[in-house]
């Protein structure tokens, strides 16, 4: 599902589009075995940001010409924004998930959104290195985790969250990737997404 404005486009095409600037973002999760005050499976672990501008999206930002390829820019905004090496992390093509083209935005941009699963260590690992990160307390000010469950009353933890203002179609790509990759069953996320838009 696409946020309106933009539209899906295969990873091929996107090359060939003139006059657009391409932007990479990747989600990163890890299995999380631990409950919330001792009752609540987490069940995982999904990483977002809070943006200089207040908004919510997944680490990442707009490729650079002198990338070779768009996992190489990927690579390089991830150490600026989470200030990790490739020992830590590194995206490859394989995980790579969708793209999609707007002209909503003060310029034309293809999106690019890629899924990796990492250990909960190598989670961690991630949010350590944020801090000491070169664009931590500027164009980046801090990790946090996306709450996958929602709590008795029908509207805090997931639902809450995606109240949230979100940057471009960072929301709509969280909803499909949690979809896709099973993090929540169709259920459960369905009757989130709705609570969220009542809350």
């Amino acid at each position: 599902m696409a946020e309106p404005g933009y539209r899906a486009v295969s990873r091929l095409d996107s090359r060939s589009l003139a006059g657009y600037k391409h932007a990479g973002h990747a989600m990163l999760y890890a299995a999380e075995p631990g409950k919330l005050f001792g009752k609540i499976p987490l069940r995982f672990a999904v990483l977002m940001q809070m943006r200089f501008d207040g908004k919510i999206g997944f680490p990442g930002g707009f490729m650079d010409p002198r990338d070779g390829t768009l996992e190489e820019g990927l690579n390089r905004e991830l150490c600026e924004e989470l200030g990790c090496d490739s020992k830590v992390l590194r995206i490859m093509e394989a995980d790579y998930a969708s793209s999609h083209a707007t002209e909503a935005l003060p310029q034309k941009v293809v999106a690019h959104f890629y899924t990796k699963r990492i250990t909960l260590e190598e989670l961690r690992k991630v949010e350590a290195c944020s801090m000491q990160a070169k664009d931590h307390g500027r164009e980046v000010l801090g990790v946090i985790r996306v709450p996958l469950y929602t709590l008795r009353d029908g509207f805090g933890g997931l639902p809450a969250f995606l109240t949230n203002t979100f940057i471009g179609n960072a929301r709509e790509q969280l909803v499909e990737a949690l979809r896709k990759l099973r993090l929540l069953n169709e259920a459960e996320l369905r009757a989130a997404v709705t609570a969220s838009r009542v809350g």
